[in-house]
């Protein structure tokens, strides 16, 4: 019998209700929750084909262990599985101390699993080495907002978006990485024409496209922008002395710092114009009320704490905090970063927003959870865990829900360091991860719908998740896999003692949780699941005497500090630490897909969204095209100082001359290569240990490949996936994707300098499905040219073409359209592989995920005279999440509309 539960979504940190429509066992669509607070209903092209994700031949089933690095891993039982890591993990610690030992989790645990490890880690075995993947990209941003208002809380709700008559967006495309919160904007806009929006962005994004001023910094100058922006607030005199003096401190230093940024000065660091930068001051000085918004562009830098002060520091500056539709707003990356941070998922923090270096910090926590001590070495923030791991200083190493060997920089070195691990634990609901293949031990965990929790979204707003249905096989959620661990472990370092662990279920870790946060800025000790489950989702600070949770914070002009003011943080600008030179020279900027998320372990799995971008294409200016002369397609080696890939470039007239952009989610599964982050640095932010993930040099040179192939096959995909990547080693070039509509193939693009052996592409063929059977076939041993098409009741079901591919489009958009073209047969037989005179060989792209319509269907409708009123209701795209509508208003500004004489 269907039913449906409410919960939320398992990507960004917009925090969005779900409504899961299920039988318990099996999940068959979702929705938003219109009654949610974060997106009332509304969900964006991931959030909306959730049901379509997390593929069953995906996941991880059962507990597997490999007992020598040279043997691959065996189906084992938990019992023996979590024995067997407990052993390791106190031998490892009774021989080389408590820091031998590592933790590194991910910003999409529920509160309850990071609250288990943390425990485990700090009051079992003894050491702060737990850190997790928000470092990559909120870290800065925790300082900003401790540095500058005494807390790691952003004190703005997402109401403030619609009520704000000036939102500045900084290194942000809220346009695809938080597409809920930016219709907001849109519509908010919408009805307000006065409201000004200003876009902070090196691109020219569709957020961008929104904004009535583009500020095109160049990269990594924003806190020289943020200096010079004050100067001429400071100059007009557009400042709130009266906040300064009755709330602040510090002013004075940084007056004195601002006076050295001279419009001229900030408008040549900057690449602006002087007009510009004086029209952004004026805006923000004159608006009654001002709100900032900003993201990775900010935070993933060498000074992006530096980025985020000099940010905090112009609210504080006009007193444009603490109020409706004012203050400093950072935009969270990942569903749970929020609950990470409370609980003390960061080296350097404890539970309740505590400090791991403070004693007396240390002290409460100890005595809470009736340990004698905790550690007072200091943690290994994630690169410097990782560099640990590399030189031998940690031994085992505990990885739960997140994909290192894609999404940290420089892989080269991250690839090395998981090799050389003695013990690698990796805790994962797909077994398909790069980081998988180092696990010696593999445990199965639940997934989205298959787990109970919290979580906390970005406008400090806590969910009960709910579990809909069942976790497939043996998985288990992460809460319970990491407190049966620790019991083990438990027997082992202190055998008779009371367990730290005896949690029945995740309400009894969150009843325990609570006490800490008590008194504290982010006091929960109101909630429980049953007032969430009554109320909905709930503000903190939320304490036991408050009936509903708090809007907004600092109304009152009181900050969290010592002294209850905030401070100004003076910090002069410094430049990025990779910059262009003539070896390198052009910058590198990596970011995020309309429709992919993080290192697509999730949205990898589903065909329809590689619909608008089908594999990893890196972006160049036209001009820096045309200097190489490189043509759209066109295989190129991109190389930094770390190391290089190849992989197709098109033109991009959103970037600036001299810039490159690449979409971060490609890793080595879909990528030959070891993807994207091979080319990124790893130095990183002195105080927030956040790398510089958003700007590398980069060289760009043509690559000669002449031997191509090109194949597509139905079923079976996530085995087959795996069983075919190894095959394409020896290829310089090889992408993984999927497509599809109704239907959805493993796609598959290579590329040689010359023909492989005729063995490797018999294996290839017979997991192809092209083997025998219904096949149709071609071979030109002379030119090493070959073609081969299976056809199954009157339709495609599998291709491939070697040697040379110029009818791949042709025949996936055969595919597709699920006919057979009268021309196949005559096109098979003929010795070049050219499609038939006039049959279509464009790359029909899925412009409309959310309502599955294609660009040419859009394309059609325009032709026909459709506006967007009338696209939207012809065709329903645009109508769910809005995403594709800018793109859709591109393409109506194309048609020359015919002028009347």
């Amino acid at each position: 019998m269907r039913q449906t539960t409410a919960s939320t979504c398992c990507y960004c940190g917009v925090g969005c209700g779900v409504l899961i429509e299920h039988d318990e066992t099996r999940i068959f669509d979702v929705g938003g929750d219109p009654d949610h607070p974060a997106n009332f209903g509304r969900l964006c092209s991931k959030g909306s084909t959730l049901h379509l994700t997390g593929d069953i031949d995906a996941r991880a089933l059962h507990p597997e262990l490999r007992l020598s690095k040279q043997l691959g891993r065996t189906r084992t039982d938990w019992n023996n599985a979590l024995e067997h890591a407990a052993g390791i993990f106190a031998e490892t610690i009774r021989e080389n101390g408590p820091d031998s030992v590592a933790f590194y989790l991910s910003g999409q645990l529920l509160t309850e699993d990071y609250y288990a490890f943390n425990k485990l880690a700090r009051a079992l075995v003894g050491t702060n080495n737990i850190d997790s993947n928000s470092r990559l990209c909120m870290s800065s941003a925790v300082v900003g907002y401790k540095r500058n208002l005494g807390a790691d809380a952003p004190p703005c709700s997402y109401e403030d978006i619609e009520q704000s008559d000036c939102v500045l967006i900084a290194g942000s495309n809220m346009a695809y990485a938080h597409p809920v919160l930016f219709r907001r904007l849109e519509e908010a806009k919408a009805r307000r024409p006065e409201m000004m929006v200003i876009v902070i962005d090196p691109r020219r994004t569709d957020t961008a496209e929104l904004a009535d001023l583009h500020l095109a910094i160049r990269p990594g100058t924003d806190v020289a922008l943020f200096h010079g922006l004050l100067h001429i607030l400071l100059r007009d005199d557009q400042i709130d002395q009266a906040f300064i003096e009755a709330h602040t401190q510090g002013f004075d230093a940084l007056q004195a710092l601002a006076s050295e940024y001279t419009p001229a000065i900030v408008a040549e660091l900057c690449g602006i114009r002087v007009a510009a930068l004086q029209r952004c001051a004026r805006m923000i000085g004159t608006a009654p009320s001002f709100l900032s918004l900003w993201c990775m562009g900010l935070n993933q830098s060498t000074s992006g704490s530096a980025k985020n002060s000099a940010l905090i520091n112009l609210h504080l500056a006009t007193g444009q905090i603490g109020r409706a539709g004012a203050g400093p707003f950072s935009l969270t990356g990942q569903p749970n970063a929020m609950g990470g941070r409370e609980t003390g998922s960061l080296s350097n923090l404890l539970p309740g927003h505590r400090e791991a270096g403070n004693p007396q910090h240390r002290a409460e926590v100890a005595e809470y959870w009736g340990v004698e001590q905790l550690p007072a070495n200091a943690g290994l923030s994630a690169i410097e865990l990782f560099e640990a791991v590399r030189n031998g200083k940690i031994k085992a190493l505990w990885i739960a829900c997140t994909n290192p060997a894609q999404s940290l920089p420089n892989q080269q070195e991250v690839h090395q360091a998981l090799a050389a691990c003695p013990f690698v634990v990796v805790q994962e609901a797909f077994f398909t991860t790069e980081t998988c293949r180092y696990a010696d031990l593999l445990l199965p965990a639940a997934s989205w719908g298959e787990k109970e929790g919290t979580v906390t979204n970005s406008e400090r707003r806590i969910s009960h998740v709910r579990r809909a249905i069942a976790a497939p096989g043996e998985a288990r959620p992460d809460w319970a896999i990491a407190c049966d661990f620790a019991q083990r472990l438990e027997q082992r370092l202190q055998p008779g003692r009371p367990s730290l662990f005896a949690f029945n279920d995740p309400e009894a870790l969150f009843e325990e949780y609570k006490p800490l946060t008590r008194h504290r800025d982010l006091d929960y000790s109101g909630l429980s699941y049953r007032l969430l489950d009554e109320r909905g989702p709930q503000q903190w600070p939320f304490p036991g005497h408050h009936s509903t949770g708090t809007i907004r914070l600092y109304g009152d002009g009181v900050f969290p500090t010592a002294d209850g003011r905030a401070r100004f943080i003076t910090e002069a600008f410094q430049a990025p630490k990779e910059d262009y030179d003539a070896r390198f020279p052009l910058i590198l900027n990596t970011g995020r897909l309309r429709d992919q998320w993080h290192g697509m372990s999730r949205t990898g799995t589903a065909a329809r969204l590689f619909g608008h971008v089908e594999e990893a294409v890196l972006g160049l200016h036209p001009d820096d095209m045309r200097a190489r002369q490189l043509l759209d397609g066109q295989l190129v080696k991109v190389g930094s100082r770390r190391g290089s890939l190849i992989l197709p470039v098109q033109r991009d007239e959103s970037l600036q001359h001299g810039h490159a952009f690449l979409p971060m989610h490609w890793g080595d599964r879909f990528l030959k290569g070891l993807g994207i982050n091979i080319l990124t640095q790893a130095s990183f932010d002195p105080l927030s240990k956040q790398p510089e993930l958003k700007q590398a040099g980069i060289q760009v040179e043509p690559v000669a490949l002449p031997w191509e192939f090109f194949a597509l096959v139905e079923g079976q995909l996530q085995h087959r996936f795996e069983a075919l990547r190894p095959l394409f080693e020896g290829f310089e070039f090889a992408s993984f994707s999927l497509a599809g509509r109704d239907r959805a193939a493993l796609v598959i693009r290579a590329a040689s300098g010359s023909a492989p052996d005729a063995e490797p592409l018999m294996a290839i063929d017979r997991l192809l499905n092209l083997a025998d059977g219904p096949v149709l076939a071609y071979d030109d041993t002379h030119r090493s040219v070959g073609k081969r098409v299976r056809l199954e009741n009157g339709r495609i079901t599998a291709l491939r073409l070697a040697g040379e591919t110029a009818a791949c489009q042709w025949l996936k958009g055969l595919w597709l359209d699920g006919e057979v073209d009268p021309d196949l047969r005559r096109w098979l037989l003929a010795p070049l592989s050219t499609p038939p005179h006039g049959k279509r060989v464009d790359n029909d792209r899925t412009l409309c995920n959310c309502m599955n319509v294609s660009q040419s269907a859009i394309c059609a409708g325009i032709a026909q005279g459709l506006d967007l009123s009338g696209l939207k209701q012809e065709l329903g795209c645009g109508t769910s999440c809005g995403s594709c509508v800018p793109e859709i208003r591109r393409l109506l500004a194309q048609v020359t509309v015919p002028v009347s004489v």
